[in-house]
């Protein structure tokens, strides 16, 4: 009876919130079991989330959209969404799973974390109320998703980019009617990134104009210069309004614990995650200066002399990475893997650029086509990870593509598991990123070029010193000018690489720590497997179990894989509650 009753819950769910999909894809009227109970409510979360998730310069959670999707941030259809986040934590909480599978009970974790992220975006962080740059991610960061795509431009993703330039001005309406607890530094931000817009999209019609129909020229001048305006008005808007907007940004460190615990699912408090910070950030700090030390007398890497000798080079090292993994028994790279690229900059892609990750990792849907890096000129005056691209492209490689960022989505979208496929949420995926860099410095792949070396340890300064950061500037003992100053002198790295991270991780918290903290995970979930295997124990077994399940957070992977449920005991013991942000 109480299976049935939660079904009938289910499909009143589905029924009174307009589900996404049609009737055809309505749960059957046949009484399920628990587990098809939360795979049934599993698939319409996702599918909503696809429509209602907010646009993000990260390129991780980025998600495909339907034809004809345009952002909807009304304050009608905030509310909504909040409702609809109650009706699906009511259902999932609903649910028995005590007498589940380990990987089902796995799977209502990820599921309800997924759920709670909703809950993180609009109550605790407040995005659509308290950050004016919530809204360039909505309008030109909704565009840049699709200018990214590396596949020929089509006349459906025309008009589909088309529809969401025509929407700017609705969506900057509802900017104006929700941003009533505007963060003056997010503000001036926003006015910053806006400086040259009337360039920047001159430039975008320009080169969308080379690319699209002919029959869909003139309406692309008129929707750009519609959107410019748009634009143009907003942050005039926050300009007249600086003076009465609240300076005070942090969400507090009880927000902040129940962040890790019930979205990020990480196990440890913020005091013990600085502890674990500080102390990578000395080891990387010590590395490095012992191998700067031993390389005195090595001449620096060189700058490639063209963006398609980098290029070339990049193909090569990729293809290098890929032979090594294999040789070395590290783990399985799959026949049916496409490869990571880079690609010079289209001229499309340049005028957003500074909108995202420029870079395309395909998708669930795109498994057949190749991911790519755009990239600029070769030149000593780049910003930081790009510099050391145009030096050594291998470290980056390694990160972004393979084994890191594209190897492991594209491992986890050919999960069966549908669940795994779509729950993404940057966490363990950045994780991952950062620990097959220091396996690969390891296993031996840099033996040979000691000042690359040097950029994999300043990446571990970089990524321990995030932790700091991100948790100071979360609870409230950063300012951002502090928070970018810190950076630059301590990592060091540029001025305005510096600022770019301190302003993305000030609305973005929690996101800063998930490469350092998630590498440490992944280093205790080796270990511990290691020592529960012993002499069966295999390196690449373990690596393609990581990879195949790289979406799921490392507390839920360890508990399948080794039956150790101590660090999801944890999380529950920290859970707590959230408590409203502060004015």
């Amino acid at each position: 009876m109480r299976s049935l009753a939660l079904l009938l819950m289910i499909c009143c769910l589905l029924c009174q919130h307009a589900p996404v999909r049609g009737a055809e894809g309505s749960a059957g009227a046949e009484p399920v079991d628990g587990v098809e109970e939360m795979r049934t409510l599993a698939t319409e979360f996702f599918e909503w989330r696809q429509v209602q998730q907010p646009a993000t310069g990260d390129d991780i959670p980025r998600v495909e959209r339907p034809d004809g999707w345009v952002p909807d941030v009304s304050p009608d259809a905030l509310e909504a969404y909040r409702l609809r986040y109650r009706d699906y934590l009511r259902v999932i909480d609903g649910l028995d799973t005590r007498d589940w599978n380990v990987a089902s009970r796995v799977d209502a974790r990820l599921l309800r974390a997924a759920v709670q992220r909703v809950h993180w975006e609009l109550d605790i962080l407040q995005a659509p109320h308290r950050n004016p740059l919530f809204y360039l991610d909505q309008t030109l960061g909704s565009v840049f998703e699709l200018l990214i795509v590396s596949s020929p431009m089509d006349e459906q993703r025309a008009l589909n980019i088309l529809l969401r330039l025509e929407h700017f001005t609705a969506t900057l309406d509802s900017a104006r009617d929700n941003l009533y607890r505007s963060v003056r530094p997010f503000a001036q931000a926003t006015i910053e990134s806006l400086a040259d817009i009337e360039g920047r999209m001159q430039r975008l019609e320009h080169a969308l104009t080379a690319l699209f129909p002919a029959t869909l020229h003139e309406r692309l001048g008129k929707s750009a210069r519609t959107a410019t305006k748009a634009l143009r008005d907003y942050s005039g808007w926050l300009q007249s309004n600086l003076e009465s907007m609240q300076t005070a940004f942090a969400i507090g460190p009880q927000n902040y614990q129940w962040f890790l615990a019930n979205v990020a699912l990480v196990p440890h408090s913020p005091e013990q995650l600085m502890a674990q910070g500080n102390q990578a950030s000395n080891r990387a700090i010590a590395w490095e200066t012992l191998e700067q030390n031993r390389n005195h007398e090595v001449p620096p890497l060189p700058i490639f002399e063209s963006a398609e000798r980098q290029i070339q080079s990049s193909f090569l090292k990729e293809n290098e990475i890929r032979t090594f993994l294999e040789s070395k028994d590290l783990m399985t790279v799959p026949d049916w893997l496409m490869h990571y690229r880079n690609r010079l900059m289209p001229a499309h892609v340049e005028p957003l650029a500074f909108m995202g990750v420029t870079d395309d990792l395909t998708s669930e849907t795109r498994l057949d086509e190749d991911a790519y890096n755009y990239i600029r000129e070769p030149s000593d005056t780049l910003p930081y990870f790009a510099l050391s691209a145009a030096r050594d492209p291998r470290p980056l490689i390694i990160h972004e593509g393979v084994p890191g960022h594209y190897f492991q989505l594209a491992l986890s979208w050919a999960n069966p598991n549908p669940i795994r496929r779509r729950y993404i949420d940057s966490s363990v995926n950045e994780g991952i990123g950062f620990y097959v860099e220091e396996l690969l410095l390891q296993a031996g792949l840099f033996d040979f070029s000691p000042r690359s070396r040097e950029i994999i340890y300043s990446f571990m300064r970089l990524r321990a010193l995030r932790v700091e950061v991100d948790i100071r500037l979360a609870i409230g003992d950063f300012t951002i000018e502090q928070a970018a100053e810190y950076l630059a002198r301590a990592v060091p790295m540029d001025r305005e690489t510096a600022l770019e991270e301190a302003v993305f991780f000030a609305f973005n918290p929690g996101q800063a720590i998930s490469y350092q903290v998630g590498k440490l995970q992944i280093l205790r979930f080796l270990a511990d497997a290691k020592l529960d295997r012993g002499e069966e124990f295999s390196l690449r077994e373990f690596h393609d179990f990581l990879m195949r399940n790289g979406n799921v957070p490392i507390a839920l992977q360890r508990w399948e894989y080794l039956g150790s449920d101590d660090e999801v005991l944890r999380l529950d013991a920290l859970g707590g509650k959230a408590v409203t942000v502060p004015q």
